[in-house]
């Protein structure tokens, strides 16, 4: 099932001498549980493609899809809501609030939403992240991985369409950033969660089910990984074998 579909996708900054196109005709699609990596050089246009996947910048022109909503159709406090309760966002940063304990942070999109946490997926999802002890932390209590732990929690609480991870394990020492990969990939595994990842870092590009490439705004190259191939091969194996 389709649950991202890009289609002649296009961002220019700027006018006259100053004018960067920054996007240029950028199309894909992604199905529900992918584990995509986007990878470039810096400048490539990779972070412009990721903000505005996200519904945090606008295109110059074409369109972003999602689970069926196209999502620059909408009206700005629609976006707001659709963007919180459909788009899990990951940055290098984390992006807590320092005046929220852990709980609050994790829980923060549902509490916007005017609605309660599911108690026991939260339960869950602290136990996977490894913060069942430390709910009532503030960041500045947590270390890096800790509060990196955090910001994919509250990418995952409200159960998203589609999450991106911008360079999630730039700000992370090579122990946190195998730490994050991992949990990445768990979340991946166990709620079947569609991931879009920006990253340099070779140890998630390698890791992904597929491999986009962006150069000078444009996709340049669009690859499956052997480690889905035989994931997929694996399943055709397990079906035909209860058949």
């Amino acid at each position: 099932m389709e649950v991202l579909k890009v289609e002649h996708l296009c961002k220019t900054y700027g006018t006259g001498e100053t004018k960067v196109d920054a996007l240029k005709d950028v199309s894909f699609s992604v199905e529900k549980g992918e584990f995509v990596a986007i990878i470039g050089p810096s400048g490539s246009g990779k972070s412009t493609l990721l903000h505005i996947l996200g519904g945090v910048d606008r295109p110059s022109s074409g369109k972003v899809i999602i689970d069926g909503t196209s999502i620059y159709d909408l009206d700005e406090t629609k976006m707001a809501i659709f963007r919180r309760r459909q788009i899990g966002l990951i940055y290098q940063f984390y992006n807590l609030l320092p005046v929220l304990n852990v709980k609050e942070n994790l829980t923060l999109p549902i509490l916007l939403d005017g609605q309660k946490p599911d108690e026991k997926h939260l339960e869950e999802l602290t136990r996977i992240l490894g913060l069942s002890d430390r709910l009532g932390h503030l960041p500045n209590q947590l270390s890096g991985g800790q509060q990196q732990r955090v910001s994919i929690g509250r990418a995952l609480i409200n159960h998203p369409a589609l999450v991106l991870a911008d360079e999630p394990t730039g700000n992370l020492d090579s122990k946190n950033s195998a730490e994050i990969v991992e949990l990445l990939k768990e979340s991946n595994r166990t709620y079947h969660q569609t991931l879009i990842v920006i990253t340099h870092d070779e140890r998630i590009a390698l890791q992904a089910d597929r491999v986009i490439s962006i150069e000078d705004g444009r996709v340049s190259s669009d690859e499956w990984q052997i480690g889905r191939q035989v994931r997929e091969q694996e399943a055709s194996w397990r079906q035909g074998g209860k058949a």
